[in-house]
């Protein structure tokens, strides 16, 4: 007997996000199917689920499933601007890295996750709105992963 298979949705949509807490979470607002993609570096299509749980972020996808803070998330646009107590969970959290030239900065791949959200800016408005973001916790990145991302933001301005 042959049976059909029908393969997951392809993209993460409101139906694959599940709440599985009734609090939610204050840095849930920087969870997006694009941060997950560049944190594991796994496809949009390949990523089958993520849920809400009150102090972790549950990732489910093909070949993958994990656990992750929501500390983890970088902020965004458009979701409110970083709090105080953001910025202290985010530096908690870098501290428990096993590298110590780590330890005082963000993961290596907020740095690629601005890059993509620069690059995708499709006004200049947004643009400018991602570079504010960037200055106001700069504090995340080392000199050469802020200038990198400088010198981004310089050749898309000029585009």
């Amino acid at each position: 007997m042959v049976t059909s298979f029908q393969p997951k949705t392809t993209l993460v949509c409101s139906s694959q996000i599940v709440h599985k807490s009734s609090t939610l979470h204050p840095q849930a607002r920087f969870v997006t199917a694009k941060a997950v993609f560049v944190m594991f570096r796994i496809g949009f299509e390949n990523i089958y689920s993520v849920e809400f749980w009150r102090y972790v972020v549950y990732v489910h996808g093909k070949g993958l499933r994990k656990f992750v803070s929501y500390a983890y998330f970088p902020p965004i646009i458009r979701v409110g601007s970083p709090t105080s107590p953001d910025c202290t969970k985010w530096r908690k959290r870098w501290t428990k890295h096993h590298s110590y030239t780590e330890r005082k900065h963000a993961p290596y791949w907020w740095a690629e996750f601005w890059t993509l959200q620069l690059s995708e800016a499709t006004s200049d408005c947004i643009l400018q709105n991602w570079w504010q973001l960037i200055t106001f916790i700069n504090f995340a990145f080392s000199e050469e992963k802020l200038e990198q991302l400088h010198s981004s933001y310089r050749q898309l301005e000029m585009m």
